[in-house]
């Protein structure tokens, strides 16, 4: 399993699936994309969607065998154009966090100006915490683990708390703006042959019931699953749902490599 996270974060942001998936047989390997996390800052500041889709072939075309490939938001569009524009890329299976062709442009907004409010950085942990549940209001309580939040913070020179990427992913003239590609997304999932899951927050404002719809249709045979309780930030909010819908679509895979029936 190759894990890509969200724009804005990284490797880091998977929560307890990593440790499922390793429990239950399979080798998840987890990737700070470009511009993220101990992964470079792009020199030229070029975080144009073409570039990550190139990186996730490159990272395909070096593995033993063919992964399943599982994204979340950023991630998950890279990966479907990695996939649906690619002559041939050998995967076996796809996964979607939250991510479609067409999205909400409201919740895309919202997330552009929960990043941007904090470029400048933060003072503490603290408030850290409460920049995330003020962006996230259905979370209840503090995230399990505060490392794993950590792990998604660097120190600055001047001792404050920064987000672990590169400002010029969101602030740059060459950014992902998908919002602003949805026929060329619409198109690369009508390429997609591999078995494909998308997995939704319920409570999402970036993917809607529509935007789920549209989805299923451009590939037949995809199914989709609703976590409840949860937004866009699903894979790290560890919702048992959500890790219990990935075991279940691997086991399906398993199944149809046995009986040779994988696309």
């Amino acid at each position: 399993m190759v894990l890509l996270h969200g724009g804005g974060q990284t490797r880091h942001s998977w929560g307890e699936l990593t440790r499922i998936l390793a429990g239950n047989g399979y080798r998840a390997m987890t990737v700070d994309m470009r511009g993220h996390g101990e992964s470079d800052w792009c020199s030229e500041g070029d975080y144009r969607l073409d570039r990550f889709a190139e990186d996730v072939q490159a990272i395909v075309s070096n593995l033993e065998q063919p992964p399943v490939l599982i994204g979340a938001s950023l991630g998950g569009i890279s990966s479907l154009l990695a996939c649906g524009e690619s002559e041939y890329l050998p995967v076996q299976g796809l996964v979607l966090v939250d991510i479609v062709p067409k999205l909400e442009p409201e919740g895309v907004q919202r997330i552009r100006q929960f990043m941007s409010a904090h470029v400048g950085g933060f003072d503490s942990y603290d408030d850290v915490v409460a920049a995330v549940n003020g962006y996230m209001p259905h979370r209840k309580a503090k995230p399990r683990s505060p490392e794993g939040l950590r792990k998604n913070l660097r120190v600055g020179a001047d001792e404050r708390l920064y987000w672990h990427w590169d400002p010029a992913f969101i602030h740059g003239d060459r950014t992902p703006e998908s919002v602003r590609h949805v026929e060329r997304l619409r198109e690369a999932a009508r390429n997609i042959e591999a078995p494909t899951l998308l997995v939704r927050g319920k409570m999402s404002d970036v993917v809607s019931e529509q935007g789920v719809e549209d989805f299923l249709q451009l590939i037949p045979g995809a199914h989709a699953v609703d976590v409840s309780g949860a937004g866009h930030m699903v894979a790290g909010e560890q919702n048992d749902v959500f890790n219990e819908a990935i075991l279940a679509f691997l086991a399906k895979i398993q199944h149809a490599c046995r009986s040779g029936n994988t696309a």
